[in-house]
C-alpha cells in the first residue's frame, strides 16, 4: 500500500502541472519535457545550462576525487531520492562545471535503487502513467488510456491506447525513470533512454539469469526434465495426469497434439488446491504464476516462464478421436541446496584465533534446514568450501590471580590435515600401493591436538591417502652369450653365465629360482671327426675351453664310490700337437670320520673318465717355413722375365665395382681391375698383364640413403667385484644419424633397432676370493642408556667363483680381526628410584615396622650415580616396602605417663549438619553455623583435669564456647572468629587442632606469644600458667588450604551415592555382622576424613611443578579415593578405636544407606579392619590383612582375611616376603580368596601381602606374621598391637594342648604331621595324619609311648572327613559372540550357559551345585572398538630458548591398536589422557642487561605492532629494538 499511495501522489502532481499547461494553451495538450523526467522536489537548485544561479550548499557535496581535481568539474553531489519505492527505480547525482569554458563529460550520473518487488496490488508502472491522463481531454473528450508495451522503435516514450476507440497516442516523449523498456526485460528507461540493466540490478551490467533463475549462475541449481505422454482412450478414463511440475520450476513448455484438451490443477505447500480450465488462448493467472496458453486447430501449447508458485499438475481431458501425444520440458529446481552459514564463534576469546563458516542443507520449499543426505542426493550439488578469517586478534589481559592466561605466543593455529605414516608397500617391486590415514585436527590454547570434523580443513586441499610405491622393475634373470662348443668336431657342450639383475643393473638376489635359465646345453659341430691323431686339431677359444673343462669335470666326493678326476697336467709340448694327462681315482667319503678313502676302480660304476687328451698351444716355427719363402721369390723372378712376350695378348680392363664400403649412410666403391685375354675375352691371371700399365684406382659414392637406427655401445665399466663373480656394465642405446654429413647421432626407441640387443652387462673376475672377514649386524645393546655394549659375529669366509661361500677357521683370514664389541647407548639414563636404607623403627620399644627409603638418582656416563630432585621421578611409582622391627622390651612403668590418643586426620565438612564430633590431632574445615564437639581422648589421665588453650593462651569461655566436665570442648554454631589453633593439655602431653571456617578469607598465623617466648624456635609453645614447655607445633597452619579449596571446587564430580552403595551391597555375602551394622548406620556425605600422611604425599607431588593436567589428575584421584573407600559413621569420629593401629591407610567417608543400583567401574580397594590379637578366644584365629599378627601359643588354624571392593570383581593373589606363595595341603586359599594356614609354625613367619587386581588397577595390603614362645607365662606389650596395656595369659589349665614348648619346662608334647590328601574329591572322603608323643627339647626330642603325653592334654585327632559336597559340578558352554560397541570399559559383553551336572553327566537341579562356586555366565569382552589407546607423537620444538614462558606440544590421538587409525577422542576418555603440552627450557635468559628474543613468535609480535606493550617488549627485546 505504501508504494501505491506514493505513486498516486506523485502522479497527481504530474497531472496538476499538465492542467496548467492546458489552460495556458487554450485547450491543447502540451507536455513539459522536464516534468516527465523528474518530479519537482528532484529538480536541482541551478539549471543544467546556467551557472549564474546561487551556489548550492557546499556541505552537500562530497570531497573532490583525484580525477575531478585534474579536470574542471566540482565534486559529485549527493544521490537523489529514488524515483520508485519498489520494482526498481533510478537515482541521480549532479556536479557543476567550475570553469566558464565547457567541461568534458556528463554533469549527471544514474544508479538503480529500490530493487524490491512491488506488492501484487500496486499495478503496472507504465499503466499508472497512462491512467494519469484520464482526466485530460483529447480532441474534446476524455479517454481511458491503456499502456502500449514493447515498442521496438521508441520503448521509452509513453504510448497509450484509448480503451473505447482504440486510438493510439504518444502522451509523453519520456516515461518516468525506472519504467521497464520491455515487459520481459530488466532494462530501464532513464531520461528517455533505454539503459541496459543486468540481473544484478546494475546499470550497464551484462549479467543474465541462467535457466534456474540464478543471476550469473551456471545452471547447477536445477535440472532439465524432458518427457512425453501418450493418451490411451481405451482405458475408459475421462481424464489422466500428464506430469506433475514441482514448485519453483521454470521455463515450462507443453505441446499437446490431438483432439484432447489441457487443464491445470495446483496445490500449495499449505495443501490449498485450485484448478484452471484452459478454454481460449491468452494469459491466465494461477497461484501468482502467469500461464500463456495458445489453442490452435491441431494442437495446444502451454508456456509458463515461472517460477511456479505451487505444484502444478497438468492433466488432459479426453475427447473422442485418436489418442493425443503430449511433449513437455521444464527446469526443475534442486529443492535441497547447500547454504553457507554465518561465521562460527571465534576459537579463542583473545590472543588471535580463527572462525570458519560451514554449509547446511536447506529445503527451499519448507525453508528449513534438513540433514545433509538430502543434498548429497543431487550430483549437481557441490558443497561449498568453508571460509576462514582471523578473529579476536587483541592480546589477552594479564592474569586475574585465579586462572592463568596463556602467553601471547599461543596464537590459536588453524585446523590442519594431519596424516599418519605411510604403510608398508603392498609389493616389493613391480609397482605397489601404500596408504595412510588423513584426519582434520585442531590445536587449542594449551597445545592439545584433537580430531575434528573434516569440513574445517577444507580451506586447503586434503593430502593424498594413496600413493604408488616400489615402481621399479622386479629382478630378472639375464643370460650371457653361449661359449663356443667344447669340441671342434662332433657333439660337445657349451656354457653360459646367468645372472640376477635388479632395476639398477646390479647383480643381486630376489629372482625366482624356478625360472632360472639353464647354463649348460649340448652342442653339435658339423665337422666330421675323421682326422688322424697326428693331424693338428682346430681348437676352440682357449679361455672357454678351459672353463668348459673345469665346469664339466667339477665332481665332488660323495658317500657313493665315484670316479674323481684330478687336474690336467701341462701339455707335453710347448708348440704343435701334444698330450696332457691327469689322474682319475675311485674314491668314497666316509661319513663317520669325514675322510676320503681310495678304492679299486671296479668299485665305481660307470665309465672311467679319460686320463689323457691331445693338446695344442701354438704352431712351431722351423725349416719348412724358410723353404716356402724361397720358392715364392723364385716364382716372382720368373714372372718378370716372361712379361715382355705377353703384352699384346693380355691387357688391363675395368669390370664392375666392389661391394660398397658401408651398408648405408654413404660409402665408396672401387672399380675392379682385371687382366683380360684379348682373344678369348676371359679373365686371366694378373701376372700375365704388365703391372706398369695398370689403370688408376677409380672410386664412386654408394649407399647414400640414411642408415636405419642401430645399436651403439659404450665402454665397459670396471668390475663391481674384485673376486668371486662381478659385473661389468656398459651403455647400450639405439641411435640414429639424421643425415650423411652430420657428425652426431640421436637416441631413439629400442624397438626401432633390430634384435638382438647387445648385452649391457657381463660377468667378470670369475675366480675364487681369498679368505676374508665377514661381519654381521650389531646385536642389541646390553643397556638402553647409561653406556652399554653390543656385540656382533665376525666370521672368516671365502667366496668362490660359482657364488658359493665357505666358512673357514679364523686362522685362514688376515691376522687382524674386526672388532666384535663396541660401546653403545651413551645417552644419559632417566632418573629412577633407588632404595637406600631402612628408616628408624616406628616405636622406641617393643615391636614396630620400618620402611625402605628411596631417593631419586641419575646415572652419569662413568656409571656413578648422583641424587636429583624427587620431581624428576614423579612419573614412576615409588617403591614401598615395610618390615618388622623389634627394639628393647618396653619397660613397665611404675607410674603410667599420661598420653593423648590423637588422630592425625583432616576433617572436611561436605554437607550442612547440626553437630559434628571431632578428635584432636589434625585439621577441621567446617561450614559456618555448625556445632562442633572437639574431644581429647586420654590414657592414664582424668578427663576433668584436661586444659584447653587457644592460640597458646588459656581458653576463655563464651556463651557459645564451653568446656564440659568430661573434657570436651563444644562450640555452638562456629563462625569465622572461632578459627584458630586449639590445644588440649593433659599433664606433659599436648595435642593441637587447627580449625578453619569454609568460605572465610582469613589466613591463620602463628600466635605472637609463641614467636617471642624465650626466643624459642618458631612454633614452640610455652604456657607459663602450667609451667609446661611444649614441643614445636607439629603441623603447618595453612598447609592444606589450597588442596581443600580445590576439593570443594570439584564437589560436583563426586560419584553417585547409589553406585557406591551398590559396591557395598555386592559384598554383602562376605560381610560380617559389624559390616551390616555399619551399613545400617550410614548417613549422607557429611564429612570427608583423610589421613594427613596421604595428603602430605599428594602435596609433595603437587609441589614438584608438574603440569596442570597432572595436578588435576592427582586431585581427582584423591577425591575418588575419598568417595570410594570404606565408610565410617559419624559416631566413629567421636569414639576412635582404642588401638594405635586403628587408623587406616585410606581416608574414610560417611555415606548414606540408599537403594542398590548398577555400580560404576571401580579400581580395587582392600578393606582394612582393626583386630586385637593379644587374646585368642579360640584355636581358630581370623585376622584382617593390614595389621601385624603375633602368635605366642599354638593354634589350629590362622585365617588372613582379605576383603575387597571393586567393579569388575578383583582377583586376589598372595605373596610371602615378595615371592609368590607356594600352596600345599597346609597352606591354601579359601573360596573367598582369604589365606588359611593350618597349625602355623616358625617356618610360616614372614610378610604376607594380598594384592587385588582388575582391569582398572590394583591394590595391596600386608601383614607381618611372627610366632614366639615363652616359659610358662606369656606376656607381650601391646604397643605394636594397639593394646591398651600388657596382655598376659597364664597357662592355668593343663588340658590346653598343641602348645609348643622349648627346654626342660615342657619335656612331653604331642606332635602332629600335616593332613594327607583327601581320599575323595567329592561326596565325602577322609584325611589322616600321624600323631606322636615326643619327649625332650625341640631339636633333640624322641618318640615315646602315647600314654606319657596323656597328662599334657587330650590326644589330637588323627582322622577327619573332607570334601563333603555332593559329586556334582558346574559345566559351561562356549562363550558366545561379543556384543556391544565399546566407548568405555565394561560395555561389551558375551554370554554362555551354565549347568549343574552329576557324576553321570546328567543335568540336575542347580541346588546340587550350591556348595561350589558357580562360574560366571557373562563377562566383559573386547570388541574392535574397545582396542583403543592414546597414541602420542613427538614433542614439538620449544617455543622459547629460555625464560619461564617456553612450552612444547605433541599430538595425542585416540587410535585403534590393530589398525592404527585415529578415531574420536571421547572413545578413549575412560583412560587417562597423556599430557599434550609441557613447559620447557625453564632456564635463566642470561645477564640482566642482555637484549635478546626468548620466543620464536617475535616476528609476529613486531608485525602486529605489539612492541609498545611491556610484556611483549621484554620477551622480544631484540626484535622490538629494530622497530
Amino acid at each position: 500500500m505504501t508504494g501505491s499511495c506514493f505513486w498516486t501522489s506523485g502522479l497527481l502532481f504530474l497531472a496538476v502541472f499538465v492542467k496548467v499547461a492546458v489552460l495556458t494553451n487554450d485547450g491543447d495538450a502540451v507536455f513539459i519535457r522536464e516534468f516527465t523526467l523528474i518530479r519537482r522536489d528532484h529538480l536541482p537548485e541551478e539549471p543544467l545550462h546556467d551557472g549564474s544561479q546561487k551556489p548550492e550548499d557546499p556541505s552537500s557535496r562530497t570531497a573532490r576525487s583525484e580525477e575531478d581535481r585534474d579536470t574542471l568539474w566540482d565534486a559529485w553531489g549527493s544521490w537523489s531520492e529514488c524515483s520508485r519505492t519498489c520494482g526498481g527505480g533510478a537515482s541521480y547525482s549532479l556536479r557543476r562545471c567550475l570553469s566558464s569554458k565547457t567541461c568534458e563529460g556528463q554533469n549527471i550520473k544514474y544508479r538503480t535503487c529500490s530493487n524490491v518487488d512491488c506488492p501484487p496490488d500496486a499495478g503496472d508502472f507504465r499503466a499508472q502513467q497512462c491512467s494519469a491522463h484520464a482526466d485530460v481531454r483529447y480532441q474534446g473528450q476524455y479517454h481511458e488510456w491503456l499502456p502500449v508495451y514493447n515498442d521496438l522503435d521508441n520503448p521509452c516514450t509513453l504510448k497509450c491506447k484509448a480503451k473505447d476507440s482504440g486510438l493510439l497516442m504518444e502522451l509523453a516523449p519520456k516515461v518516468l525513470d525506472g519504467t521497464r523498456c520491455y515487459t520481459e526485460s530488466l532494462d530501464m528507461c532513464i531520461s528517455g533512454v533505454c539503459q541496459i540493466v543486468g540481473c544484478d540490478h546494475e546499470l550497464g551490467s551484462t549479467a543474465k539469469e541462467d535457466n534456474c533463475g540464478v543471476c550469473n549462475g551456471d545452471g547447477s541449481s536445477c535440472r532439465l526434465v524432458r518427457g512425453h505422454y501418450k493418451a490411451q482412450h481405451a482405458t475408459g478414463k475421462t481424464e489422466d495426469t500428464v506430469v506433475v511440475v514441482p514448485y519453483m520450476s521454470r521455463h515450462v513448455r507443453l505441446v499437446l497434439k490431438g483432439p484432447d484438451h489441457l487443464y491445470v490443477e495446483s496445490k500449495t505447500l499449505e495443501a490449498v488446491k485450485d484448478e484452471l480450465v484452459l478454454d481460449n488462448s491468452g494469459q491466465y493467472l494461477l497461484e501468482n504464476t502467469t500461464l500463456d496458453f495458445q489453442k490452435l486447430s491441431d494442437k495446444e501449447v502451454l508456456r509458463i516462464t515461472g517460477p511456479l508458485g505451487a505444484d502444478f499438475t497438468v492433466k488432459v481431458l479426453f475427447a473422442s478421436g485418436a489418442d493425443s501425444v503430449v511433449q513437455y520440458i521444464y527446469y526443475q529446481p534442486i529443492i535441497h541446496r547447500w547454504r553457507e552459514t554465518d561465521f562460527f564463534p571465534c576459537s579463542v576469546t583473545c590472543g588471535g584465533g580463527y572462525q570458519l563458516t560451514s554449509a547446511e542443507c536447506f529445503d527451499l520449499r519448507s525453508g528449513r534446514v534438513v540433514v545433509d543426505q538430502y543434498c548429497h542426493y543431487y550430483p549437481e550439488n557441490v558443497k561449498p568450501k568453508p571460509k576462514l578469517q582471523e578473529c579476536n586478534m587483541e592480546p589477552c589481559l594479564a592474569s586475574d590471580g585465579y586462572k592463568q592466561i596463556m602467553p601471547y605466543d599461543l596464537y590459536h593455529p588453524l585446523p590442519r590435515w594431519e596424516s599418519s605414516p605411510w604403510t608398508a608397500c603392498s609389493t616389493s617391486c613391480g609397482g605397489g600401493i601404500q596408504s595412510r590415514s588423513v584426519s582434520c585436527v585442531e590445536e587449542d590454547m594449551q597445545g592439545t591436538i584433537t580430531t575434528t570434523e573434516e569440513w574445517k580443513c577444507l580451506y586447503s586441499p586434503k593430502t593424498a591417502i594413496l600413493q604408488p610405491c616400489n615402481t621399479f622393475d622386479c629382478p630378472t634373470w639375464l643370460a650371457q652369450e653361449w661359449s663356443p662348443c667344447t669340441v671342434t668336431c662332433g657333439q660337445g657342450l657349451r656354457y653360459r653365465v646367468v645372472l640376477c639383475i635388479d632395476h639398477r643393473g646390479l647383480h643381486a638376489g630376489g629372482c625366482n629360482p624356478t625360472t632360472k635359465p639353464h647354463i649348460k646345453e649340448e652342442c653339435l659341430v658339423t665337422v666330421p671327426c675323421y682326422k688322424s691323431i697326428d693331424t693338428l686339431p682346430v681348437e676352440a677359444k682357449p679361455v672357454w675351453h678351459k672353463q668348459a673343462i673345469e665346469l664339466e669335470e667339477e665332481i665332488s666326493v660323495s658317500e657313493e664310490p665315484t670316479f674323481i678326476p684330478g687336474p690336467w697336467q701341462p701339455c707335453s709340448r710347448t708348440c704343435g700337437a701334444g698330450t696332457q694327462r691327469r689322474t682319475v681315482k675311485c674314491q668314497v667319503l666316509l661319513s663317520f670320520s669325514q675322510t676320503v678313502a681310495d678304492l679299486p676302480d671296479d668299485e665305481c660304476e660307470g665309465v672311467k673318465p679319460a686320463t689323457s687328451q691331445p693338446c695344442y698351444r701354438t704352431p712351431c716355427s722351423g725349416v719348412s717355413g724358410k723353404e716356402d719363402e724361397k720358392e715364392r721369390q723364385e716364382e716372382e723372378e720368373e714372372e718378370e722375365e716372361e712379361t715382355p712376350g705377353r703384352e699384346e695378348l693380355h691387357d688391363w680392363e675395368y669390370e664392375g665395382f666392389t661391394e660398397c664400403s658401408q651398408s648405408c649412410g654413404g660409402g665408396v666403391q672401387e672399380a675392379v681391375v682385371i687382366c683380360l685375354n684379348k682373344q678369348t675375352r676371359e679373365a686371366a691371371d694378373q701376372s700375365l698383364c704388365v703391372s706398369s700399365r695398370r689403370p688408376p684406382q677409380l672410386l664412386q659414392d654408394c649407399k647414400t640413403q640414411p642408415c636405419p637406427p642401430r645399436w651403439e655401445t659404450g665402454e665397459w665399466s670396471s668390475c663391481s667385484a674384485t673376486c668371486g663373480v662381478g659385473l661389468m656394465t656398459r651403455t647400450v642405446a639405439c641411435t640414429h644419424r639424421p643425415s650423411r654429413d652430420s657428425n652426431h647421432t640421436e637416441a631413439v626407441r629400442d624397438k626401432d633397432c633390430q634384435n638382438p640387443k647387445p648385452s649391457p652387462v657381463q660377468a667378470c673376475n670369475r675366480f675364487d676370493c681369498p679368505p676374508m672377514w665377514d661381519t654381521r649386524d650389531w646385536g642389541q645393546c646390553s643397556q638402553s642408556c647409561g653406556g652399554g655394549f653390543q656385540k656382533r659375529q665376525v666370521l672368516c669366509k671365502q667366496r668362490f667363483a660359482d657364488g658359493s661361500i665357505l666358512e673357514l677357521p679364523d686362522t685362514f683370514c688376515p691376522s687382524k680381526s674386526p672388532i666384535n664389541q663396541q660401546p653403545c647407548a651413551k645417552k644419559e639414563c632417566p632418573p629412577q628410584w633407588v632404595t637406600t636404607s631402612w628408616s628408624q623403627c616406628s616405636v622406641t620399644c617393643g615391636n614396630g615396622v620400618q620402611r625402605l627409603q628411596a631417593v631419586c638418582r641419575k646415572q652419569k656416563e662413568d656409571g656413578a650415580h648422583w641424587t636429583v630432585d624427587p620431581g624428576n621421578c614423579s612419573t614412576m611409582a615409588r617403591p614401598t616396602k615395610i618390615r618388622p622391627c623389634s627394639l628393647r622390651p618396653c619397660e613397665i612403668s611404675v607410674k603410667p605417663v599420661p598420653s593423648i590418643l590423637a588422630q592425625k586426620k583432616v576433617y572436611i565438612q561436605w554437607k550442612k549438619a547440626k553437630k559434628l564430633h571431632l578428635v584432636v590431632g589434625g585439621y577441621g574445615y567446617l561450614l559456618p553455623w555448625t556445632t562442633m564437639v572437639l574431644r581429647c581422648p586420654t590414657r592414664h589421665f582424668r578427663r576433668g583435669h584436661i586444659q584447653w588453650l587457644k592460640e597458646g593462651k588459656p581458653l576463655v569461655s563464651f556463651p557459645h564456647l564451653t568446656v564440659t566436665s568430661q573434657g570436651y570442648m563444644k562450640i555452638q554454631q562456629v563462625r569465622a572468629s572461632d578459627a584458630g589453633i586449639y590445644t588440649c593439655v593433659a599433664g606433659q602431653a599436648h595435642e593441637h587442632f587447627v580449625l578453619q571456617i569454609i568460605g572465610s578469607k582469613k589466613k591463620l598465623s602463628l600466635p605472637e606469644a609463641w614467636l617471642l617466648a624465650g626466643k624459642q624456635k618458631v612454633g614452640r609453645l610455652d604456657v607459663s600458667s602450667t609451667g609446661d614447655r611444649f614441643q614445636e607445633l607439629p603441623i603447618p597452619l595453612n598447609q592444606y588450604d589450597n588442596l581443600v579449596e580445590r576439593l570443594l571446587e570439584l564437589k560436583g564430580n563426586l560419584p553417585d551415592e547409589k553406585d557406591v552403595e551398590k559396591l557395598h551391597s555386592s559384598e554383602k555375602n562376605r560381610s560380617t555382622k559389624v559390616d551390616e551394622r555399619v551399613n545400617a548406620e550410614l548417613s549422607s556425605h557429611i564429612v570427608l576424613i583423610a589421613d594427613t600422611q596421604r595428603l602430605d604425599e599428594i602435596m609433595n607431588n603437587l609441589s614438584e611443578g608438574l603440569g596442570g593436567t597432572w595436578r588435576e589428575r592427582l586431585i581427582t584421584q584423591l577425591l575418588s579415593e575419598l568417595t570410594m573407600t570404606e565408610v565410617e559413621t559419624n559416631e566413629s569420629t567421636l569414639h576412635p578405636p582404642e588401638t594405635a593401629e586403628s587408623s587406616t591407610q585410606q581416608p574414610l567417608l560417611n555415606k548414606p544407606n540408599v537403594k542398590t543400583q548398577v555400580p560404576k567401574p571401580r579400581s580395587p580397594v582392600i578393606i582394612q579392619r582393626p583386630r586385637k590379637v593379644g587374646v585368642v578366644p579360640s584355636s581358630d584365629m581370623v585376622v584382617y590383612v593390614g595389621v601385624p599378627v603375633l602368635l605366642q601359643k599354638p593354634i589350629a588354624s590362622l585365617e588372613l582375611r582379605c576383603e575387597t571392593l571393586g567393579n569388575p570383581d578383583p582377583s586376589l593373589t598372595w605373596t610371602r616376603n615378595g615371592k609368590d606363595l607356594q600352596y600345599n595341603n597346609r597352606v591354601g586359599l579359601l573360596p573367598t580368596g582369604s589365606l588359611k594356614i593350618q597349625s602355623p609354625t616358625k617356618v610360616d613367619e614372614g610378610l604376607y601381602t594380598c594384592t587385588a587386581r582388575n582391569r582398572l588397577g590394583s591394590s595391596s595390603l600386608s601383614s607381618w606374621l611372627q610366632i614366639t614362645g615363652s616359659k610358662g607365662r606369656n606376656c607381650v606389650q601391646g604397643n605394636s598391637m594397639g593394646a591398651t596395656g600388657r596382655i598376659c595369659s597364664e597357662r592355668s589349665n593343663s588340658s590346653q594342648s598343641a602348645e609348643l614348648c622349648h627346654g626342660p619346662a615342657c619335656p612331653l608334647r604331642w606332635r602332629v604331621d600335616p593332613w594327607s590328601p583327601c581320599s575323595a574329591s567329592c561326596g565325602g572322603g577322609s584325611q589322616t595324619r600321624s600323631v606322636r608323643c615326643m619327649k625332650g627339647p625341640e631339636g633333640r626330642s624322641r618318640e615315646v609311648e602315647s600314654q606319657h603325653c596323656l597328662s599334657t592334654g587330650r590326644r589330637p585327632s588323627f582322622t577327619r572327613t573332607c570334601n563333603l559336597h555332593p559329586c556334582a559340578r558346574w559345566t559351561t558352554t562356549h562363550w558366545g559372540l561379543c556384543h556391544g560397541q565399546c566407548v568405555g570399559p565394561s560395555l561389551a559383553t558375551q554370554h554362555r550357559h551354565v549347568f549343574c551336572l552329576d557324576a553321570n553327566a546328567t543335568k540336575v537341579n542347580y541346588r546340587m551345585c550350591s556348595g561350589l562356586q558357580r562360574p560366571s555366565s557373562m563377562k566383559n569382552c573386547s570388541t574392535e572398538t574397545c582396542a583403543l589407546y592414546w597414541r602420542v607423537g613427538q614433542w614439538t620444538q620449544c617455543t622459547a630458548t629460555c625464560g619461564r614462558h617456553g612450552f612444547q606440544s605433541r599430538q595425542v590421538t585416540c587410535a585403534h591398536r590393530r589398525s592404527g587409525k585415529a578415531t574420536r577422542e571421547h572413545q578413549c576418555v575412560w583412560r587417562p589422557r597423556p599430557p599434550s603440552w609441557q613447559r620447557c627450557n625453564i632456564l635463566s635468559c642470561g645477564r640482566a642487561g642482555e637484549c635478546r628474543d626468548s620466543t620464536r613468535y617475535c616476528e609476529k609480535v613486531r608485525q602486529l605492532e605489539l612492541c609498545p606493550l611491556p610484556q611483549f617488549k621484554n620477551r622480544c627485546c631484540h626484535s622490538c629494538s629494530n622497530t
